[in-house]
């Protein structure tokens, strides 16, 4: 029984599933319809015939001279060869071809709205038209009927035809059905078996002929294989930095540690430099490889993120003030992975808290993309020396610990989303950093 279980979650099942519930729905209600509109059709075309036929009799009872009794006489008899049934009654005087059907046709003699009647009795269906008329000053009015069960069975008979013949035309449907799905689905098939290649390292990327509704999949997916080939190469890169600039500093260090000479203070205090040297690259290449990109397909939270970091550098500078202004908007989100934002804003902070006299500002709108811009009222930077902020390595002063880092790690972050930073004199006395990032380049 289990080989004949029905996979649910398949594609392929649902579309037949509900391409033939329609084509079900649509031909049993044609079907349906088709019997109803047929009978009305019959219904329709005899009743026109008894209506021609009553006039015909009518016409008959004007011009001839033999009377009632010889008009039903030849009406008898025309009974008796095409089924039709004739009551007449004008004025008092009433007559009829068929006696039998005299006492059940009798109360449509009386006055009624409708024109065509169906009467059943004794397992039989008689259709019959009313029409009434005047004749020599005399009302009148006349009863003609027809048998309308062999009609009635041959429509049935026809109908179950129909019936068959739209059976059969849905097990066509059916089967086109299906297989119109299974060549609507190859696009799907080729795509498994190119993610399958790319797994097995047979393909770098997937091919962009597919059907337009895939466009947007395939574009995705190799976005992500881009994004996880430039990871893959930070990675390196940053294993390849720290192995090269790793080497001589600790091949000195252990080379002091195993020699006979003893360490006085000049040779320790340049092994700690050595070893703050070394902890500063690592920290920097970590940084730089936590960069997730545009491409990570998360979001940060504007006001969560920034309050929780200017929380952060409340607590390490508490001497200095740190205001921060966000968007009126709550729960605002940014197309920005969360660390990449606290990155950003956090180099900026951290030298703003290293420089400042006790007043730092930072402010984060939204107008033509993302806004961060942060001011102190520290020392601040010359003119001259402006451009060379963000260079690798570069300290401008010495005074406070760091490794000239920092700023380089920013303009590398904001490349990866297209941004900018600006430097600029603050208001406050100190220096102005100001980061745009354009939100609709961050997206994929």
């Amino acid at each position: 029984m289990s080989s004949w279980r029905v996979d649910r979650r398949s594609l392929r099942v649902r579309l037949l599933a509900w391409l033939s519930g329609i084509a079900l729905v649509v031909t049993g209600m044609t079907w349906l319809l088709h019997g109803i509109l047929l009978n009305d059709l019959a219904r329709d075309f005899l009743g026109a015939r008894l209506e021609r036929e009553a006039a015909h009799a009518i016409e008959q009872l004007r011009r001839e001279e033999r009377g009632i009794a010889g008009v039903l006489e030849s009406a008898s008899r025309g009974f008796q060869v095409f089924h039709h049934l004739y009551v007449l009654r004008l004025g008092d005087e009433l007559s009829a071809s068929d006696p039998h059907w005299q006492a059940a046709l009798e109360p449509l003699l009386e006055t009624s709205t409708r024109r065509l009647v169906e009467v059943r009795e004794d397992g039989q269906h008689l259709l019959v038209h009313r029409q009434a008329f005047m004749l020599d000053g005399e009302p009148g009015v006349l009863l003609i009927g027809e048998d309308f069960s062999q009609v009635e069975a041959g429509l049935h008979r026809l109908h179950w035809w129909v019936g068959g013949i739209a059976a059969a035309v849905l097990v066509m449907l059916v089967a086109l059905n299906l297989l119109a799905v299974n060549r609507g689905l190859i696009p799907l098939t080729r795509l498994r078996d190119q993610l399958g290649e790319l797994r097995c390292g047979e393909r770098e990327r997937l091919s962009p002929d597919v059907p337009s509704e895939l466009d947007g999949l395939v574009v995705q997916l190799n976005h992500f294989m881009d994004e996880i080939d430039s990871r893959l190469q930070r990675s390196r890169d940053s294993v390849a930095n720290l192995s090269h600039a790793l080497k001589t500093p600790l091949a000195a260090v252990t080379q002091v540690l195993r020699g006979a000479r003893p360490i006085d203070a000049t040779r320790r205090r340049r092994m700690v430099e050595r070893l703050e040297a070394v902890h500063g690259q690592l920290d920097a290449e970590l940084r730089r490889a936590r960069i997730a990109g545009p491409q990570a397909g998360q979001m940060a939270e504007l006001r969560r993120d920034g309050t929780r970091l200017v929380e952060m550098f409340r607590t390490l500078y508490p001497d200095t003030r740190f205001d921060l202004h966000l968007p009126a908007q709550r729960d605002l989100r940014v197309p920005i992975e969360s660390q990449d934002l606290s990155e950003m804003l956090g180099i900026v902070l951290d030298n703003a808290g290293k420089w400042a006299a006790g007043e730092v500002h930072c402010r984060l709108c939204l107008a033509q993309g993302l806004t961060l811009r942060v001011e102190d009222d520290g020392p601040g930077v010359a003119e001259a020396d402006m451009a060379r902020l963000g260079q690798r390595g570069t300290r401008l002063d010495e005074r406070r610990p760091g490794y000239g880092l920092g700023l380089s790690i920013l303009h590398q972050l904001l490349a990866r989303y297209a941004g900018r930073v600006d430097f600029a004199p603050s208001p406050l006395g100190g220096l102005r950093v100001t980061i745009r990032v354009p939100l609709e380049a961050s997206l994929p």
